[in-house]
């Protein structure tokens, strides 16, 4: 499964975290390590340019926070983020240099890539997002199935089995979601596409393309 790949979804120069998916094929596999890699990757950080706000909380000091957003560790947030009104981190989450995450935006065991935008009302949660990616207003991550099994990368008659209960969305770069688009566990979408706003989208979605729904997903020329 090509397409699902960390080397075709990613730019790793544009995240503290590289070295979180070093020996790793595919992204998801580092969901379960993001925790431990911050409580490693914390300590040794500049505390020039990082202070430490909590039990395994670090801020760049040229990040900007509100006093009404919740930090939850472990957490490491890079330079010149901006964490807006009442925005919820609850945990497990590295936001990269120059991402937003907006008014009343809730992530949880994330990677936010580099300058990426989940401004209004979104819900992230075990999922990475790459590079420049924007999530519209409302769009959010689903990541657990209702009928509570396993999550399953489908992409046509190819299956990967995660062996994952919680598996949000996998986005990669410059990807743009919709507003109240719902990304269904298990979806994994390639770098440079775009989702149609109100869209219910799974299984791997195609690099360069535009996603209008299920059955019409088309090449960007």
């Amino acid at each position: 499964m090509e397409t699902a790949k960390i080397s075709q979804l990613y730019d790793l120069g544009e995240t503290i975290a590289a070295e979180l998916f070093a020996g790793l094929t595919y992204p998801w596999e580092a969901l379960p390590k993001i925790s431990g890699f911050i409580k490693k990757l914390g300590p040794t950080l500049d505390p020039e340019v990082y202070e430490q706000r909590g039990e395994n909380i670090w801020v760049a000091k040229s990040a900007t926070v509100a006093p009404t957003a919740f930090l939850n560790g472990p957490l490491i947030i890079d330079e010149d983020a901006e964490i807006r009104h009442c925005a919820f981190v609850r945990g497990n989450a590295i936001v990269g240099k120059g991402s937003v995450v907006g008014n009343s935006t809730e992530l949880k065991n994330v990677v936010i890539f580099n300058s990426v935008q989940v401004p209004h009302y979104n819900y992230v949660g075990d999922s990475i997002l790459g590079y420049k990616s924007h999530m519209g207003a409302g769009s959010i991550t689903s990541n657990v199935k209702s009928d509570k099994t396993l999550v399953v990368v489908k992409d046509h008659d190819e299956k990967i089995e995660t062996g994952l209960k919680k598996f949000g969305a996998m986005l990669g770069d410059y990807v743009e979601v919709g507003c109240n688009s719902v990304l269904n566990p298990g979806t994994v979408i390639g770098s440079h596409t775009n989702v149609y706003p109100l869209s219910s989208v799974r299984g791997v979605v195609p690099a360069n393309s535009i996603y209008k729904n299920r059955s019409e997903v088309v090449e960007k020329r």
